[in-house]
């Protein structure tokens, strides 16, 4: 749920932020004066740009999170229990030692997408957000090819 409200809120920074460059690209556009209005054309690009990337990221938490309940509901997600330091983040090491059998599923059923999800979910325990994001995408896309097939 914590999670959920931190998205809420760096959402709303975010349309305020909008907001903000987009009232000031207005100004500057028209202001009439040339290096103005190519400020505010410029500045029009952020805010579209950041549009783009908070719905690609918020589509992405909605896709993760449908697939995780999916996957919760056939009994599929990782059962190994590991340890959790008092802050409540994943003892490393733990996670990592997890980590070679979950790659191995992954590698042995490349299509499967649920093999593809619990790789994820094993390289955010070990704190490698970049690589559970690749894998949670993977699990995405392989999982809307197996609805569309």
């Amino acid at each position: 749920m914590s999670a959920r409200i931190g998205v809420a809120v760096m959402a709303v920074l975010l349309a305020v932020y909008i907001v903000l460059v987009g009232q000031r690209a207005w100004l500057l556009l028209t202001s009439g004066d040339t290096v103005g209005v190519l400020m505010g054309a410029a500045l029009l690009v952020l805010p579209l740009l950041a549009l783009w990337a908070l719905g690609r990221e918020l589509w992405f938490g909605v896709r993760a999170e449908r697939l995780g309940r999916r996957l919760e509901a056939e009994g599929g997600l990782p059962t190994e229990q590991v340890a959790v330091r008092p802050s409540g983040r994943v003892e490393r090491s733990e996670a990592d030692a997890l980590f070679p059998a979950y790659r191995a599923d992954a590698e042995a059923h490349p299509d499967d997408w649920r093999s593809w999800y619990r790789l994820g979910l094993v390289y955010d325990a070990a704190g490698d957000r970049r690589r559970a994001r690749e894998a949670v995408r993977r699990a995405i896309r392989l999982e809307g090819d197996d609805r569309r097939a």
